[in-house]
């Protein structure tokens, strides 16, 4: 059986990890016994990557649902700037009649 205390990696290691072992074409169980890391958690770490990959466009790594958080964030954004944008007309307006312009 395995230890009970699971490793943990950051997502740069992961990331780097992963640039070794697929342009190398060496199998995931020799390159995870080189590294001292599970084959398991290393295969899984490749088809993930893969999977955000064929996805389509966008950030590296990034998957379909971190860009769905991202352009929830941007619209939400871009409605914020929008109301700015509407009162700062307005008040630009007030001050121009005041003015007597």
């Amino acid at each position: 059986m395995g230890s009970k205390y699971m490793k943990r990696y950051s997502e740069e290691y992961k990331r780097d990890v992963i640039e070794l072992v697929r342009p190398s074409g060496r199998a995931v169980t020799e390159a995870a016994r080189e590294l001292g890391i599970s084959s398991e958690s290393l295969r899984g770490w490749v088809r993930k990557a893969r999977a955000a990959q064929d996805a389509g466009p966008g950030p590296a790594g990034q998957s379909a649902v971190g860009r769905g958080e991202e352009l929830k964030r941007l619209r939400k954004l871009t409605a914020e700037q929008v109301n700015s944008i509407g009162i700062l007309k307005k008040a630009a307006a007030f001050f121009v009649e005041e003015s007597g312009g």
